[in-house]
């Protein structure tokens, strides 16, 4: 081969097409690392809503206490009483609580591991250095465990994690074997019914893998089952729509929404109150935000609090089902015309 041809085979081969794609995979690769890394590298609770329950004089000494710490770890407000404590805490308003017994030397501190276990051993550090502060002691109860079988709260987020690939993958199968804009409306429907099925098989596996077969999860299986093949079609079609409106690169679009900015700001390593203000903003508004909060909802908190997170995911499955239609109506009129 003469060294004209070779550069001639070289010529064809590296396209504008082919290297702008080549540097879309650089930049998703260099965010990959620059999200993962700048949400998690160094985790710290800010502002975690907390409870104090005690006597009104020394209910607003301790919140005023609390208030005043370094870095302003916790969000106090007082509570009525013990009681309401533990239900503020299974409806998720609040992720923790402390109980002041002034006749005694022994506090109670309420957490919920299932909400993440590294978010309550921040808490029950927070507070023990405090309380050892004023010669006082801590004991820990936890409101809502998280399964033996659950290390670190851990398998909500890995399942929703599972859930989210099986989304954009099927999606960008789809994609590679007919073409990443489907060239019509009925082509697109086939699309989306293609990913609803997807997504009921998806949701039922993952959702008997992590209960029945694992034993990780708690909670219903039914619901979870039902959350798991809405979050499977919200990414799917949201992937579908990204494809239909920017072609091949709809895919690395998803997998910058899904994987780039909402995997690290899920909230499944570190809990929301640990991430950096950016990641906790974003977090609840992306796919897998919302189905982390909603899983460990249902698996830990008697599926308190799971509105907004249903609606999130909804609205991404309907803007998903919209923008992929009507894509695929402008494309078979611009055809026509």
């Amino acid at each position: 081969m003469t060294q004209n041809s070779f550069l001639s085979e070289v010529k064809d081969a590296v396209t504008p097409r082919a290297t702008l794609l080549v540097i879309g995979v650089i930049a998703l690769q260099l965010l990959f690392i620059a999200s993962y890394v700048g949400a998690l590298h160094d985790p710290k609770p800010k502002d975690v809503p907390f409870g104090v329950v005690a006597p009104q004089v020394a209910a607003e000494q301790a919140v005023t206490r609390l208030e005043r710490l370094p870095g302003s770890p916790l969000d106090p407000r007082a509570v009525a009483d013990a009681a309401t404590a533990r239900e503020q805490i299974l409806n998720r308003d609040i992720d923790g609580a402390l109980i002041i017994d002034p006749a005694g030397t022994t506090d109670t501190l309420l957490v919920a591991t299932g909400g993440g276990t590294v978010l309550a051993t921040a808490l029950e550090t927070i507070t023990t250095t405090l309380e050892k502060a004023e010669q006082r002691t801590v004991r820990v109860v936890d409101v809502a465990p998280a399964s033996p079988q659950d290390f670190d709260g851990l398998s909500s987020f890995y399942l929703v994690v599972g859930w989210c690939v099986g989304g954009y993958l099927c999606a960008s199968i789809l994609a590679i074997s007919s073409g990443a804009r489907p060239a019509n409306p009925r082509r697109a429907t086939i699309r989306l019914v293609a990913m609803a099925l997807v997504s009921i098989v998806g949701g039922l596996g993952g959702a008997v893998i992590v209960g029945p077969i694992l034993g990780a999860l708690p909670g219903s299986v039914a619901a979870l089952w039902g959350l798991g093949a809405l979050i499977t079609f919200a990414v799917g079609a949201a992937t579908l729509a990204l494809q239909g409106v920017f072609g091949i690169v709809g895919v690395g679009l998803a997998i910058l929404i899904v994987v780039i900015a909402g995997n690290p700001s899920a909230g499944g390593a570190f809990p929301l109150p640990m991430l950096p203000p950016f990641w906790n903003a974003i977090g609840p508004a992306l796919p897998p935000g919302a189905g982390t909060w909603a899983a460990r909802s249902i698996a830990y908190f008697k599926g308190n609090d799971t509105t907004a997170s249903l609606l999130v995911l909804s609205a991404w499955a309907a803007a998903g089902i919209v923008i992929t239609m009507a894509a695929a109506t402008f494309r078979r009129r611009r055809a026509a015309g």
